[in-house]
């Protein structure tokens, strides 16, 4: 095989669609005819073909982070704790709170925006409701009803006010959250210098539990119990009074 040949065997050829010649292919004419030769597509662009595939291949090897879901921001945001739950149709189960807080949401959510409506959570009204803000990470509210309720009592001189409390905390608890971490995740994607995975991760963080708040509310309610055993149990001082003199027998009555 002459030089000649094998040198257009590793060249790429391109042939003249007038007498068939066989021209190089960056060639613009025909080597034999003349003819003009047309612009080549751009996917036959061997520069394109040059830049895509590296690009190809950076993206097998690490590909870019994908978008989360607006059910993943708020999932991270309300975190991955279990709790007892009563739904009419499972009847008591554990299962993730965030399934709980789901379904609780579905009724502050309406076409025309975010709206209240009356639900009822338990936790925040049976327990001190501040320790389940607290455990929730909502700190304005639990300073709210850690000191609402006793300058409430000292107010009216009435400690029963606290009952009041408890109920507004159960009406309202399922509301105030979903504004808690509504208000978190808008925050949240509002942050430039966050992609979708510190997204995550800053919800993760901020958001979730306190695990500790479940002992502190344990050690509180022994205190509790103690100081009111602690009550029942002192002797408490009686009053003496001065005993009524017997009247002298000589004494006369008009």
């Amino acid at each position: 095989m002459c030089p000649q040949v094998g040198w257009y065997k590793l060249m790429k050829m391109r042939a003249c669609q007038t007498c068939e010649q066989q021209n190089p292919d960056e060639a613009n004419y025909c080597s034999r005819c003349g003819s003009a030769f047309a612009e080549p597509p751009p996917e036959a662009d061997p520069s394109f073909e040059t830049r895509d595939e590296p690009e190809a291949e950076s993206q097998d090897e690490a590909p870019p982070p994908s978008g989360v879901s607006e059910a993943d921001l708020w999932q991270s945001a309300i975190g991955i704790s279990k709790s007892i739950q009563f739904n009419v149709k499972e009847g008591w189960s554990w299962r993730p709170a965030y399934r709980y807080y789901q379904e609780k949401f579905r009724l502050f959510q309406t076409p025309e925006g975010p709206r209240f409506s009356l639900s009822w959570h338990w936790p925040a009204a049976l327990l001190d409701s501040f320790l389940w803000f607290l455990y929730r990470k909502m700190y304005m509210f639990a300073f709210l009803y850690a000191v609402g309720p006793v300058l409430s009592a000292l107010a009216f001189g009435d400690w029963s006010v606290g009952i009041v409390w408890q109920i507004g905390a159960g009406v309202s608890a399922n509301y105030l959250y979903y504004w808690h971490i509504k208000d978190n995740i808008e925050r949240v994607r509002k942050s430039p210098e966050l992609d979708s995975a510190k997204q995550i991760q800053v919800l993760k963080e901020e958001g979730g539990i306190q695990p500790y708040v479940l002992w502190l509310g344990v050690a509180l309610h022994l205190f509790k119990f103690g100081l009111i055993l602690a009550l029942m149990n002192q002797d408490l001082p009686i009053d003496e009074q001065p005993m009524p003199t017997e009247r002298p027998a000589d004494t006369k009555f008009f």
